[in-house]
């Protein structure tokens, strides 16, 4: 058994010899056949040219057909940077673009607001009209009022008219020193009394909870007296409450008890606080 494996060893090794010594004799064979090349390259045969031709060609072919691999990993790798590079452009400008467009609308707003509060100083101005805006809106099936925030030290004071431009809105019925809430003509609490015109018929502005109001109070040839298609409603001024002739909202035929408003009061933003006693404006 053991010289069975001495012998498989002793072969292997033989075996393993004659490779590396067929190696160093194709090496050999190799260095002295490309000196024999040179040498002859020195005359002019014609056999020689050919051989170096083609040998050249073969060698160039073959650099060529090796090259083309890694020309394409490079042209691969080249079109991947750049487009790596576009996307991160893209990025970037998508994020520039956003940040533009947030800074557009910044700047639309300031310009609405600054458009809304030179209306209000330019009709403010001369008077005693104090313009505030309206900065709580409490909305609820009982309740319709908002906050501003104008109070005491704004010689804010209970019982004054608040007008969206020229349409009265409602009454201020509460004041603190910064700020003051507004009872809306909508709100169920809320009656005032109005005259309706062109009928010339005095009557009492109710509050429904709703964008709308209720007509109440009139004469019984009320219906009777209306020809027009519609009614306005303005405050007649009756009690010292509002000075009269403050448009309040208008009366549709066909419901001839509903006021619309002029103000929809759920778009409040500025507004206007007016005090009238007997005298006129304070």
């Amino acid at each position: 058994m053991a010289a069975g494996r001495d012998d498989f060893v002793i072969a292997f090794r033989s075996a393993f010899l004659k490779k590396k010594d067929k190696q160093k004799f194709s090496l050999l064979t190799l260095i002295f056949l490309s000196i024999f090349v040179i040498i002859l390259g020195n005359f002019n045969f014609e056999i020689i040219k050919i051989i170096k031709t083609g040998i050249n060609e073969v060698i160039y072919r073959s650099s060529f057909f090796v090259s083309i691999p890694e020309n394409k990993i490079k042209k691969i790798n080249i079109q991947f940077k750049d487009h790596m590079k576009l996307y991160k452009n893209y990025k970037n400008g998508q994020l520039e673009l956003e940040s533009l467009k947030q800074k557009k609308l910044s700047n639309d707003f300031l310009i609405l607001e600054n458009r809304k509060l030179r209306n209000l100083i330019d009709e403010s101005i001369n008077s005693d009209e104090i313009f505030a805006k309206v900065i709580i809106d409490k909305d609820s099936p009982y309740l319709k009022s908002a906050v501003l925030n104008k109070g005491t030290k704004d010689n804010v004071k209970i019982g004054m008219a608040v007008v969206d431009g020229i349409y009265l809105v409602g009454k201020v019925i509460e004041v603190n020193y910064t700020n003051s809430r507004v009872l809306l003509l909508s709100d169920l609490n809320s009656k005032i009394p109005v005259l309706l015109e062109p009928v010339g018929i005095q009557a009492v502005a109710s509050g429904t909870g709703k964008n709308d109001g209720l007509v109440e109070y009139t004469k019984n040839d009320y219906k009777n007296k209306i020809e027009s298609e519609e009614i306005i409603v303005y405050t007649s001024g009756l009690g010292g409450l509002f000075k009269s002739g403050m448009p309040v909202g208008k009366i549709f035929k066909e419901k001839i008890n509903k006021i619309n408003f002029f103000s929809d009061f759920k778009q409040l933003d500025y507004v206007k606080i007016i005090s009238y006693n007997i005298e006129g404006i304070n």
